[in-house]
């Protein structure tokens, strides 16, 4: 881990990504704000009219400029209309053969919003959640049941997390269904959820956990979907040291080290 980060400032940064799904969430309501007022200057009988669009467009504008403070006061309502914006659009994304592109955009603007929320105040309560694909396929060691049988043969990202998570007291789970991490995610309540899934789910638990905000961490699919996936370790630890209060171990825990092959 490198002894530099000292904020969310200091995450990867994957703001190009994030400009595509701020440039329609924001342009297309000040386009057509811009064409309203345009309308209600040029055509005086329909003044008020044209005037009350311009208006309902500039309130739909108006989320998408809210960051850190005023972003955590509300972050249950934003999020959600985020989410609306991101669904909505996907299938036109889709037929643009641009549907990956727009996913990881709004992954990207999501984790942006969510770095400057916690800028002056970091969580306290924080839930990492993994999906079940990460373990390579042939293990046997039963992880979801219980996450130390993991034999750290260093074959898959699960011994690397494991290690991490001891050293660190984390509270995380892994899951190989997504209705069971959103359980797991209602039932901790944290104040912050940092969650390593491909685009689709990802998208899919920002939309149905809007009340938590979620910095997410897109899988590696060497193999296709949901078979040896992998993601980027470090990733997930810069994102814990910045966002995230340290819980200090005492001095004498040392992460478990298990002999055996998967």
């Amino acid at each position: 881990m490198t002894a530099a980060l000292t904020g969310p400032e200091a995450l990867p940064l994957a703001e190009a990504t994030g400009k595509l799904f701020l440039a329609v969430r924001r342009g297309l309501p000040l386009t057509l704000a811009c064409g309203a007022f345009l309308a209600a200057a040029l055509h005086p009988e329909g003044r008020g009219w044209w005037l009350l669009l311009g208006t309902a467009a500039l309130a739909l504008t108006w989320p998408s400029l809210l960051r850190g403070p005023a972003y955590g006061r509300q972050p249950s309502a934003i999020s959600r209309q985020d989410a609306l914006w991101a669904n909505a659009l996907r299938p036109v994304a889709r037929s643009l053969g641009l549907e990956d592109a727009w996913i990881d955009s709004f992954c990207a603007y999501n984790n942006r919003r969510v770095r400057a929320t916690f800028q002056r105040r970091r969580a306290k309560k924080a839930l990492i959640l993994l999906p079940h694909c990460i373990q390579l396929a042939k293990c046997k060691a039963p992880i979801l049941e219980d996450l130390q049988t993991c034999y750290d043969c260093g074959l898959c990202p699960v011994g690397d997390y494991l290690e991490a998570s001891l050293l660190n007291r984390w509270e995380g789970r892994i899951t190989n269904r997504s209705h069971k991490a959103y359980r797991e995610a209602r039932d901790y309540r944290p104040d912050l959820i940092v969650a390593v899934a491909c685009g689709d789910r990802l998208l899919k638990g920002i939309t149905r956990l809007p009340e938590v905000p979620s910095y997410v961490i897109h899988l590696a699919l060497p193999h296709g979907m949901c078979v040896d996936t992998d993601f980027p370790v470090p990733h997930l630890l810069e994102a814990m040291e910045a966002l995230v209060e340290p819980r200090r171990p005492p001095s004498d825990v040392q992460p478990l080290r298990r002999g055996g092959a998967a």
